[in-house]
């Protein structure tokens, strides 16, 4: 017997459309291997690795992105946009930009009071580039207690950290939304290559184009909202670009599928939420 998914008796997203698709990209770049020392300094190859990010797959992505006519959501630490600010500048053209911590170490590490300094430390950096940051992503996927609290209390208007729902809510108490996530749809959890982990086999583009199709259709069919994960330094690869492309354009090909960057997102399901 086959199982059919039923949708909500009431949609939520605009103007009829069925569901939702967020292409988000965290500009790590060094964050994740610096822990306070650059890693061109102490280990260069893990450095160059890192820094294909901004050499090489943010320009891929942007051009990408404008053939798609796609708009996309980068998340960014605080010290990523310190030392590359020129790649902050080329993504602020077209896309929204996010703050994804300052060191990209896990709010769930940090007191409340770190948190703070670190959130509005980024927030500032950030401000400079002339953007008004809306939303942000703990680093790692792991906010802490304090986090929705820290983010309505500065005005951020969403969150992507949580992992709890398939489509955008408000957190109580707040006018913060939560628009939920899965390590399912992140590029790394399935291509990228850790601190030390250089052995690691990676996924093949067509096994991950055949999970996040398998997935977005099941979504799709209950209204849902797919928000997908990616790093410039692993979604880059050139093979992995063309299978976004055409992940994108196998979605695109269902009636009824929204694609908008995650302030759009948000600023849509504050007001029907």
């Amino acid at each position: 017997m086959a199982f059919r998914l039923q949708p909500p008796d009431q949609m939520m997203w605009p103007d009829g459309m069925r569901s939702a698709v967020a292409l988000t990209f965290d500009l790590d770049i060094e964050t994740p291997f610096a822990n306070g020392e650059t890693p061109v300094a102490r280990r260069p190859g893990l450095g160059s690795q890192a820094q294909y990010a901004a050499k090489v797959g943010v320009p891929l992505i942007l051009s990408l992105l404008e053939q798609l006519e796609v708009d996309a959501t980068f998340f960014v630490p605080g010290k990523s946009a310190e030392d590359f600010p020129e790649t902050v500048r080329s993504i602020a053209v077209d896309h929204e930009i996010a703050s994804h911590g300052y060191t990209h170490e896990a709010p769930s590490s940090m007191g409340r009071e770190r948190e703070e300094e670190e959130l509005l430390r980024t927030l500032e950096i950030l401000a400079s580039f002339g953007v008004d940051v809306a939303g942000y992503r703990a680093p790692f996927f792991e906010p802490s207690a304090h986090t929705v609290e820290l983010l309505d209390r500065y005005g951020l208007r969403y969150s992507s950290g949580l992992m709890d729902d398939i489509r955008p809510y408000r957190h109580p108490g707040t006018g913060v939304i939560e628009l939920p996530s899965q390590w399912l749809f992140d590029d790394w959890s399935q291509f990228g290559h850790g601190y030390d982990d250089v052995l690691a086999r990676n996924a093949t583009c067509s096994h991950v184009r055949q999970l996040w199709m398998e997935e977005f259709t099941a979504l799709h069919q209950l209204g849902g909202l797919m928000v997908i994960t990616m790093h410039p330094q692993v979604i880059g690869r050139p093979s992995r670009i063309q299978m976004l492309a055409d992940v994108v354009s196998e979605m695109k090909s269902h009636d009824g599928v929204w694609f908008a960057n995650c302030r759009m997102i948000a600023d849509h399901a504050a007001r029907v939420l």
